[in-house]
């Protein structure tokens, strides 16, 4: 049944695919969704736009595909059978937090989104969707995947740091504390290497929200802060009483090497 279309339900789209004919990009999505139509609808324009797919319409299947041949990026259902969004996206985040995940669902509760993100998805986009945004949001979270990877232009933050016991591999997305490894999520690492660039200096949580997550995201500032709580808990000794990553009260985040960045 997996990939298969076998019935034509409505499928809520707000406008058909555009389709271009994109060259060969050489990555690979994996596409997990319950509904064959949508399933179908999206399936085609990602392998038009020249992308390797593989599709889902149940949790444990995409989580078998994924652990048998990891993606570039998982387009992940928030509503399947078997295991739900959120199980497949902690499990993904459990073995690999550079992977990015998009989700997908009809709802639209802010608390539907802030489940999402707090397990480690990079994105979340509200069922009705048009094609044209769920291309341009796949392209945006597999760049800013890459970007992950990338020196900032002229930062002083190289592809590592390091800073009192922790250190951070920016290319493998992971760091250690302690000699306790831990991973980061491409948003994490993002927002991580940001606020290093940015050493000693207030950055307020719309700048973050604009540099990191981009100017057209749906979710608010507060995604900003589960970000930072999260990233807190796996590089402070006290996340509750922060010496790195700390906050500057109605301005924003500061990323402190030393007493002297104060």
């Amino acid at each position: 049944m997996e990939g298969e279309a076998s019935s034509r339900s409505s499928c809520p789209l707000t406008e058909p695919a555009k389709i271009s004919g994109g060259e060969a990009v050489n990555e690979r999505i994996l596409v997990a969704e319950d509904d064959p139509s949508i399933l179908t609808a999206v399936a085609d324009l990602l392998e038009s736009e020249g992308y390797g797919v593989e599709t889902a319409m149940d949790g444990t299947t995409a989580l078998d595909l994924f652990r048998s041949s990891p993606p570039d990026l998982v387009l992940l259902d928030v509503m399947m059978p078997g295991m739900n969004g959120y199980d497949v996206c902690r499990a993904i985040r459990g073995q690999d937090a550079r992977v990015p995940v998009v989700m997908l669902t009809a709802k639209g509760q802010e608390v539907d989104k802030v489940v999402g993100l707090e397990l480690g998805a990079d994105d979340y986009i509200v069922k009705p969707f048009g094609m044209s945004e769920l291309l341009a949001r796949i392209r945006a979270a597999l760049r800013r995947g890459a970007l992950a990877h990338e020196p900032l232009p002229g930062a002083a933050v190289s592809l590592s740091a390091d800073f009192g016991d922790v250190s951070v591999d920016f290319e493998a997305m992971s760091g250690q504390k302690g000699g306790t490894q831990f991973f980061l999520t491409p948003k994490e690492a993002a927002l991580l290497r940001f606020l290093l660039d940015h050493g000693g200096k207030v950055v307020s949580r719309e700048v973050l929200l604009e540099e990191i997550w981009g100017i057209d995201c749906e979710v608010t500032t507060r995604t900003v802060d589960q970000h930072v709580v999260r990233l807190r808990q796996k590089i402070e000794d006290d996340p509750s009483r922060p010496v790195f990553l700390q906050t500057a009260h109605g301005a924003g985040y500061r990323f402190v090497c030393s007493p002297a960045d104060l």
